[in-house]
């Protein structure tokens, strides 16, 4: 069995981050792809879309719900043992959530296999570990890749297969298949934790609130990744819905169609690592909150009527989350080495409770007052987020 020592400084091998990556981006898409299927499941299971649309929140708080309890194991834990366990929870859960009988016992599948599906952030600082202070972003930007891909094509994948089977349970029962392969390859890659101490989870989960009153730069990423992921999501899960109803009148293949468009975007976002090391991740930040205000502006003014419009509005908006999500991973990744996965844990709790605040509101507002209501409430998120970066970079200016 392969060792990967977990020592800062020393690197990381190429193979190895390209294998966090694919692992990464495997595992991400469990918390995406039933995001395309929702209309799909509405008309299935006879209900209407904002119940169906549970399904999307329960994903987003499960995830968030696995980050502040499971996460924060992999600074006390064996990671290779802690990495087996979660993939065949995960993949229970999804395979649960194929022969689901009920929205009900979808909903509570779903939202158990986001629980467990938390590998990506167990990956993500591990690697940082490996890479050293030198290449910490880049690094950080090549496993951030995988998730913006997975986060993406997973969309794709789930809606392509949903049309050719006739049924959104086969995308499940794939992600369930995908899930449980992983099994057999990610923990050997997993860096070994032997040298390290052993703190009791109490403590673990104890330690958390300290460190968020101790790190500003915690508090202003977990901040900025709240309010730019509640963009994010808001479009994602409305977007089906979007698409279904004139003038577009698509199906789930044509929702899960926009992940594949926005590949370029996703591609292009790996260069936010070069970039963080280069100038600093507050100009990244900066640049993230660019590219979401044009993508809404897109969205505002040619979206009701135009698909071209929304494919590049998606490109921007998957750009601008991208950016954001590596800029404020990568300035806490330079904190406290120690604590790297608990920082993690903080992070993206309140990054993915921003999302799961994001589907809710964006689904609401759609019901409501239609695609125009979506994009103001996403243009509210975003002011925040510009907000509050502007007030860090006064008291940081020199």
């Amino acid at each position: 069995m392969t060792s990967v020592p977990l020592t800062a400084g020393l690197g990381v091998r190429r193979g190895v981050v390209l294998v966090l990556a694919v692992a990464g981006s495997i595992t991400v898409s469990n918390i995406y792809f039933p995001q395309p299927l929702l209309e799909a499941v509405a008309r299935g299971m006879r209900v209407s879309e904002a119940t169906a649309g549970l399904v999307a929140t329960a994903g987003q708080v499960g995830y968030a719900l696995g980050i502040s309890l499971l996460v924060p194991l992999a600074d006390g834990r064996n990671l290779r043992r802690l990495t087996t366990v979660l993939l065949a929870l995960t993949a229970g859960a999804l395979l649960a959530g194929a022969l689901a009988p009920s929205l009900a016992v979808l909903t509570i599948a779903t939202a158990a296999a986001s629980t467990t599906t938390v590998l990506p952030q167990i990956i993500l600082p591990a690697a940082a570990t490996m890479a050293g202070s030198a290449g910490r972003g880049r690094v950080v930007a090549s496993v951030g890749i995988g998730l913006t891909l997975g986060s993406t094509l997973s969309r794709t994948l789930s809606g392509a297969v949903a049309d050719l089977s006739g049924s959104w349970r086969a995308s499940y029962v794939l992600a369930a298949v995908l899930t449980a392969a992983l099994i057999f390859v990610l923990p050997r890659h997993m860096p070994t934790a032997d040298d390290r101490v052993r703190v009791s989870y109490r403590k673990l989960l104890a330690s958390m609130p300290g460190l968020l009153h101790t790190h500003r730069e915690l508090r202003l990423s977990a901040f900025l990744g709240a309010a730019t992921y509640a963009v994010f999501a808001a479009f994602w899960a409305t977007l089906p819905f979007h698409l279904a109803h004139p003038p577009f009148d698509k199906g789930a293949g044509w929702a899960g169609l926009f992940g594949l468009l926005s590949l370029p975007a996703a591609i292009l976002s790996y260069s936010a690592g070069k970039l963080s090391d280069a100038f600093g991740t507050t100009r990244v930040n900066a640049l993230a909150v660019a590219g979401l205000g044009l993508a809404l502006a897109v969205f505002a003014t040619l979206g009701t009527t135009s698909v071209v419009a929304l494919v590049v509005g998606a490109n921007l908006l998957v750009y601008g989350t991208s950016c954001a999500q590596i800029a404020n991973q990568a300035r806490i990744f330079r904190l406290d080495e120690a604590v790297r996965a608990r920082l993690n844990t903080l992070y993206m709790l309140f990054a993915f409770s921003g999302g799961a605040v994001g589907s809710l509101v964006g689904v609401r507002l759609y019901n409501a007052g239609g695609w125009t209501w979506t994009v103001l409430g996403c243009a509210a998120f975003l002011t925040a987020a510009g907000a509050r970066l502007a007030l860090h970079s006064r008291a940081t200016r020199p």
